[in-house]
């Protein structure tokens, strides 16, 4: 592929957006032998890497709205895969626990979710594995920052109109 060739930014979302989708996929392909769904995955996922964590934190790694984590908890919960238990700094808060059938289903599933993505990116090399990750954290990061500087302001009420 020549140097020259400048790539405009919509043309390139644009292969982002058709790469995720054919990740995503393979990713969704992955853990259906387990009968979990990527949400449901992602929060037995973290549980598994990162130790018992109550809802919020799982639901700030796996970003996903409040609504969506509660009935993933719901779900693993009566599947027999996860425990609530008490959080011992803060008692309104719930601490989610792997059981041991939750740990047996998704160091089975992690183990096929990453063989199978491996597989999937086996055309790039490790240094091209390396470079893409930079660029994409970069990126992501830059985009979240102009995203959060061009967010509208919400307008507070002061009980006489409101205020910017």
């Amino acid at each position: 592929m020549s140097t020259k060739v400048q790539v405009e930014a919509p043309r390139l979302w644009l292969v982002l957006s058709r790469c995720h989708r054919a990740l995503s996929h393979i990713a969704e392909r992955s853990i259906e032998h387990a009968g979990l769904g990527l949400t449901d995955f992602a929060a037995l996922e973290a549980l598994l890497h990162k130790g018992p964590l109550t809802i919020t934190e799982i639901q700030g790694k796996v970003l996903l709205a409040s609504g969506s984590m509660t009935a993933a908890v719901d779900r693993l919960e009566k599947k027999g895969l996860i425990q609530r238990g008490s959080s011992p700094s803060d008692r309104r808060a719930k601490v989610l626990h792997l059981t041991p059938d939750g740990r047996r289903v998704v160091e089975k599933a992690f183990s096929r979710h990453a063989a199978e993505l491996e597989s999937a990116m086996a055309v790039l090399t490790q240094n091209e594995k390396r470079q893409l990750h930079a660029l994409l954290k970069k990126l992501g990061l830059f985009a979240a920052g102009i995203r959060t500087e061009t967010a509208p302001r919400k307008e507070i009420s002061n009980g006489k109109g409101s205020q910017k």
